[in-house]
């Protein structure tokens, strides 16, 4: 996959690109990447890329002229071209799903009021937000959609992974523990020590199931509640939609 990412500041994507593992993806070569700066667009003296929005209000909106160059260069909207603000359809993981799927993917991060109209109809493909909350920073919100998608390129993340994760089942993910086995007086749940592989995937799926019944109960409208999910979800709001499962706690401070 190719990501192409058009911004006023595309300092602020450089060590994104450059650590972890979208490092590692790009030195193989799972993923490539191009960070275009949309003042190089501007062909005024001062390369000015903002003006006042007609009928008044505060703030500055981005021109459409360095826009519509800088995408077009960047081959939209042939190319999928996603423009992130807060006024756009909601991302979640089937959108990245989708997205991972493209070969190229241009990204646009807006500033300050936003973009032209004019440029989301002749040149965007999807306009998506990140949440119900509003960022200064369009480069942010545009990094929070590229790590969403590009770990879903065939290669980045072991497959096993990924089936495991929130909202890969519709569900939240279940809760993970670690060594050591006792923390302070906090224990592992016995289970996921027994070695009962059964028992285990039981605890968690039905811990997924508390979890996503005490922080995202509607996303239980989507998925396949018949069968085994249907069977434990019963369990659970029958016993009172507890918390989800925690260690087991013997008493003390808890510190270590």
């Amino acid at each position: 996959m190719n990501i192409k990412v058009l911004s006023l500041f595309p300092e602020i994507l450089e060590a994104y690109f450059s650590a972890s593992i979208m490092k590692r993806a790009v030195g193989k070569g799972l993923v490539s990447f191009e960070l275009v700066n949309i003042r190089d667009y501007a062909y005024d003296k001062h390369r000015k890329c903002d003006d006042e929005v007609f009928g008044g209000g505060a703030g500055m909106l981005l021109k459409p002229e360095p826009l519509d160059r800088a995408l077009a260069a960047a081959g939209s909207p042939e190319v999928r071209t996603v423009y992130v603000t807060p006024s756009g359809r909601l991302f979640n993981q089937a959108m990245a799903a989708d997205f991972a799927k493209e070969e190229n993917l241009v990204i646009l991060c807006g500033r300050y009021e936003g973009i032209d109209q004019r440029i989301i109809d002749t040149r965007v493909t999807d306009v998506v937000s990140i949440g119900d909350y509003v960022l200064s920073s369009g480069e942010v919100a545009a990094m929070v959609v590229i790590d969403a998608v590009y770990r879903l390129v065939p290669g980045v993340i072991s497959g096993e992974s990924l089936s495991e994760e929130s909202f890969s089942a519709g569900l939240l993910e279940y809760p993970q523990y670690t060594r050591p086995e006792e923390y302070g007086n906090m224990h592992v749940p016995e289970v996921l020590v027994s070695g009962n592989h059964a028992a285990i995937a039981r605890w968690r799926l039905r811990a997924s199931l508390i979890k996503t019944l005490a922080y995202r109960p509607e996303l239980l409208q989507t998925i396949d509640l018949t069968g085994e999910i249907g069977r434990l979800l019963k369990e659970v709001i029958d016993g009172g939609g507890e918390n989800e499962p925690r260690a087991a706690n013997s008493g003390g401070t808890g510190k270590n």
